[in-house]
């Protein structure tokens, strides 16, 4: 047993569950003699709701995860520098995707047992939009353990969304024309190469966006099929039941019957030693009778 394997293991189990569970896993650790691995199995924390349907979304939809940091460093690298317009299709893009995700967390969860709240849904956007912005939000998200909602913040670093990119700097009047030509090359190179990331980026968020509903489809008739088969399990287990008890009904009346019968045999066999009796008495009698009325023998 190790820190990896026990956080991986808490943080996939309902909330209500955590603390139960990671009480165990210390008293195991104590048990083995590593009472270090005890101390830190006691430091992990509990997650909200929220927080475990992101870390469902981890742990099973790897690659929905997969795609979403590829995405968020496509996005993070093309957000710079960008125009107005382009930076409002981003947006969308975004918007699509960080929805898509968070449907897909909740579905998770009531599948698991533990349907969200809509404002723990919206948590799950907060985190997901950290995700996509931040380097270091993505490193703590896909490790499948937070704790608690990550904050949204004030969105992509380089620059806000709806701003125009920062003009390049003016060129030096005093150099030739040689090194504004090599400015101007250079700047149409970093458009250029600016174009093809966006283009990218948004090649990307559309097939993200595309698979993710193609797994929600999917998801929902699994989820269906999957309450249809508890269904049936319900009603044969149910069945098996109502045989069961039958069964035992039909047992006990045999166990009477058999009881019946062998105190019947009994009264039988009883019956029969009395007839036996009587008819040799009966004989004794009559022999005497006849005796006594036979001339000559008084």
């Amino acid at each position: 047993m190790d820190l990896e394997t026990v956080a991986d293991e808490l943080y996939r189990l309902r909330p209500e569950k955590f603390t139960a569970a990671r009480a165990a896993r210390m008293a195991e650790a104590r048990t083995a003699g590593d009472r270090a691995l005890a101390d830190r199995i006691g430091k992990l924390r509990r997650p909200s709701l929220s927080a475990w349907a992101g870390n469902l979304l981890v742990h099973e939809s790897p690659a929905e995860v997969e795609a979403l940091l590829h995405l968020g460093e496509g996005l993070r690298q093309a957000h710079r520098d960008l125009d107005g317009a382009q930076l409002r299709e981003l947006s969308r893009q975004q918007r699509v995707l960080i929805t898509a995700l968070s449907r897909q967390a909740g579905q998770l969860a009531a599948q698991a047992g533990r349907p969200i709240t809509e404002a723990a849904r919206q948590e799950v956007e907060n985190t997901l939009r950290a995700v996509l912005a931040d380097p270091g939000a993505a490193r703590e998200w896909a490790s499948g353990r937070l704790a608690k909602p990550l904050p949204a913040g004030a969105g992509f670093p380089a620059v806000a969304e709806g701003t125009a990119p920062a003009p390049p700097p003016p060129a030096s009047a005093s150099r030739p024309a040689r090194t504004d030509t090599k400015a101007t090359k250079a700047t149409k190179a970093a458009a250029a190469d600016r174009r093809r990331r966006l283009t990218k980026a948004r090649k990307e968020a559309d097939r993200t966006a595309r698979e993710l509903r193609t797994r929600e489809k999917e998801a929902a008739t699994a989820s269906r099929e999957a309450f249809a088969a508890k269904k049936r399990w319900d009603e044969a287990q149910q069945r098996v039941s109502d045989l069961t008890a039958e069964l035992q009904h039909a047992r006990e009346e045999q166990q009477q019957a058999r009881s019946a019968e062998q105190a019947a045999r009994e009264r039988a066999r009883t019956a029969d030693r009395a007839v036996r009796e009587a008819r040799r008495k009966a004989d004794a009698a009559a022999g005497e009778a006849e005796r006594l009325d036979t001339p000559g023998d008084a």
